[in-house]
């Protein structure tokens, strides 16, 4: 019996040995596992702290921009009101211009007769004078038109 209790101490100590060698394999893979883990996250620190460096300087060129959008608004703003200026000028003068012409229409209407009679005056004067163009331009040539002794040149 004695024996028995040696090979059962043996066969202990072997489980124990294999159990020892196994929990030493798990605990390097363990180890290595967690290794990569360690490399992994200083790796994604790395990464963050770039991105955050990268985010701040993107926040950095978002608030010039939205700086230099504002001045621009702002500029854009007075020219809005110029050409909103330009246009009420331009609307005033065709203000203008409709009463002119109103009054123009209204003048020409009540002075009808008499705008008729100076057209018909000019036509009469327009007519002499061509006459006496005619009758100048036929002396010039040489042609006389007698119409009394007392007109005869000499």
């Amino acid at each position: 019996m004695e024996n028995l209790l040696y090979i059962a101490a043996i066969i202990a100590a072997v489980a124990f040995l294999i159990l020892c060698i196994s929990l030493a394999m798990t605990l390097f893979s363990v180890k290595k596992t967690l290794n990569n883990v360690a490399e992994t996250l200083d790796g994604l620190e790395t990464n963050l702290q770039n991105m955050t460096k990268e985010t701040a300087e993107l926040l950095h060129k978002t608030n010039n921009l939205a700086e230099d959008i504002q001045v621009k608004s702002e500029k854009l703003n007075t020219v809005v009101d110029a050409v909103k200026n330009v246009g009420t000028s331009v609307n005033g003068f065709n203000q203008s211009i409709q009463r002119l012409t109103t009054s123009v229409t209204t003048e020409v209407e009540k002075n009808e007769e008499k705008i008729a009679q100076v057209v018909q005056w000019s036509n009469v004067f327009l007519g002499v004078r061509d006459k006496w163009k005619e009758r100048k331009a036929l002396e010039r040539a040489g042609y006389y038109t007698y119409e009394n002794d007392t007109n005869k040149p000499q």
